[in-house]
């Protein structure tokens, strides 16, 4: 009996032992997946590049950057959503995701539940471009220009329920002006057609554009952000000249709601002193990206203030998903 009694004690204190060990094993311990729900390239990837590379090399642990387009960003959004609420499995979110997706189409995944905040990462500054040959040196003149010939306007966007067809829908709604809208199956065919004159106007992120602006085939009207951008002092902000107009289009990191508080806690500390780095700001800010941080509840707030505000938008521009 004695002897059966300390061969139980013993496994009884090897599972104790076995599972301490695993409790305390630091976190990361295994790479690390980051869902990138968009194509590769554009402010989105690399952001989610320099992130990732940052923190393999302070961790000593891959943190494997993933490309998972499809579904207005829904797809790799709803991956990460329902993957297992461990810390290994993040999502890059733009701010469309959790405010303009679930006014324009089913979700499959609840933005509010599914997806647990942990920091603010980037706003990406979004410009008003025309076309160099375009009489409006300012944004006065184009409303005034708009104003005179309804519907003369095409604004181009990279599809319904997109950052670009909302700001251009909220400038036309506020400062009473009528544009035709046309979606294209993102940015870039966008660009191509207000370079060749087909579109006249377009709101989209100034790192896309800039190339073009310094070959003077385009003209950047202003800046579509609450405020002037850092990088682009002198240009002025869309509200200077229609108060109530901003588009700050906003970069988050996400995991499964369920997450141990303890690891949303190191993770946001982390990525934000990797995001501190004169080094990374630098690089960031010369790709037209601002990085900035937040608490995990300063961007669940965010997200319920825009949620509110751009839903207004799309209901009164009747705006649906492709």
């Amino acid at each position: 009996m004695l002897k059966t009694w300390m061969v139980a004690l013993g496994v009884c204190q090897a599972l104790t032992w076995g599972t301490a060990g695993a409790q305390s094993a630091p976190f990361p311990s295994k790479p690390i997946k980051f869902v990138v729900p968009i194509t590769p390239g554009g402010s989105n990837d690399v952001l989610a590049r320099t992130i990732a590379q940052k923190l393999s090399d302070q961790w000593k642990q891959a943190v494997v950057v993933e490309n998972r387009p499809g579904g207005g960003m829904n797809l790799g959004s709803d991956l990460v959503a329902k993957s297992a609420p461990d810390g290994y499995t993040w999502l890059l979110g733009a701010n469309n995701i959790f405010v303009t997706n679930p006014h324009v189409g089913k979700m499959p995944f609840d933005v509010f539940k599914d997806l647990a905040p942990v920091t603010t990462v980037a706003i990406v500054p979004f410009v008003l471009a025309v076309n160099a040959n375009f009489p409006a040196k300012n944004v006065a003149e184009l409303v005034e220009y708009a104003k005179k010939n309804p519907n003369a306007l095409n604004y181009g966007s990279s599809g319904n329920g997109s950052p670009q067809q909302l700001a251009a829908e909220m400038l036309s709604h506020v400062a009473g002006i009528k544009m035709q809208h046309v979606p294209y199956k993102g940015a870039v065919p966008a660009i191509t057609d207000l370079l060749g004159g087909r579109i006249q106007v377009f709101i989209g992120a100034v790192n896309s554009l800039l190339p073009h602006v310094k070959d003077g085939k385009l003209r950047l009207l202003a800046g579509a952000g609450g405020k002037r951008f850092a990088a682009f002092p002198e240009l002025p902000a869309i509200a200077e000249t229609v108060p109530g107009v901003a588009l700050d289009v906003w970069l988050g990191v996400f995991m499964p709601a369920g997450v141990p508080k303890e690891i949303l806690t190191k993770v946001n500390a982390d990525i934000a002193q990797v995001l501190q780095s004169p080094e990374v700001r630098t690089s960031l800010a010369a790709q037209g990206i601002e990085p900035t941080t937040s608490t995990p509840e300063a961007l669940a707030q965010t997200i319920r203030d825009d949620h509110a505000r751009w839903g207004k938008v799309i209901r009164e521009a009747n705006i649906k998903a492709d």
